[in-house]
């Protein structure tokens, strides 16, 4: 967060990624179904895993399918510059992709597809080519309404309308807090050793969302959750091959084994070491 804060330029003015940029090309890229909506059951002793984390790295796959498409771009228009982005350049991709018509940004804070609900990545190309927008492009309205699924399901309370607090987010506490988690809040963790769903799985845009979207093998789950004695047992080398061409990089082993233990006493479990 502290990265993203110190570049707060570039998030706002994208086009100063590369010299002369004139347009941004913005793809969402689909990573789980209807069906994955709705999850298995966890045994006692396994913890669960946020489902973009699930499958291959998404950066190295979306980055892999855009630089091809601004190589194609580049054939066509030798001249121009490209840079492509997946999380690897501070932009606010949900707020230009909402002015690309793409979605609206949910209560929950993030984008919603008209018809294929949250569950996507987000990455794009800036280029010098001066890209006429299509005619029928606008951003797409609000439709969440009166709803408050999202806000209601919080175990944390994070979530407020169009805002979430970091410091109570189950995804933030698990993934980026590298210290000890409020004792109030390790209650509420649940069975997330690893990520949360839970303002995703309650949408009613992902549980009536078109599955007509062909997701990408890659993202097809290697595994969706992990067992905590398991983790708790880890050594740096464990922990580096259980994440090995995830997405799962940025929990370190200290914190994996916090969380473990987290997800552990919230099962009521005792698990010798």
């Amino acid at each position: 967060m502290d990265w993203l804060a110190n570049h707060t330029d570039l998030r706002i003015h994208p086009d100063r990624l590369i010299d002369d940029a004139r347009s941004i090309l913005l793809v969402a890229d689909v990573y789980a179904s209807r069906a994955d909506n709705i999850g298995s059951p966890l045994e006692q002793g396994q913890g669960r895993i946020a489902r973009y984390a699930r499958g291959k790295d998404y950066h190295k796959i979306m980055k892999k399918r855009l630089m091809a498409l601004a190589d194609d771009l580049r054939a066509e228009h030798p001249e121009a510059q490209f840079k492509v982005f997946v999380d690897t350049a501070p932009v606010l991709e949900r707020e230009l992709a909402q002015r690309a018509g793409l979605g609206w940004i949910g209560k929950h804070t993030l984008l919603i597809h008209p018809k294929i609900g949250s569950y996507f990545f987000l990455g794009g190309i800036v280029t010098t080519l001066d890209l006429e927008p299509p005619a029928d492009q606008r951003p797409e309205p609000d439709h969440c309404g009166t709803c408050t699924r999202c806000i209601d399901a919080c175990p944390t309370d994070a979530i407020t309308p169009y805002s979430v607090d970091a410091r109570k987010c189950i995804s933030y506490l698990t993934i980026e807090h590298r210290s000890d988690i409020d004792p109030e809040l390790v209650k509420h963790i649940g069975d997330w050793i690893y990520g949360c769903d839970i303002c995703q799985e309650v949408c009613p845009h992902n549980s009536r969302r078109d599955d007509a979207q062909t997701i990408n093998d890659a993202y097809t789950p290697t595994r969706d959750r992990f067992d905590l004695l398991e983790v708790l047992n880890w050594s740096e080398d464990d922990r580096r091959e259980a994440f090995k061409g995830s997405a799962m990089k940025r929990a370190k082993l200290d914190m994996m084994k916090r969380n473990a233990k987290i997800v552990a006493q919230n099962q009521g479990l005792t698990l010798d070491q």
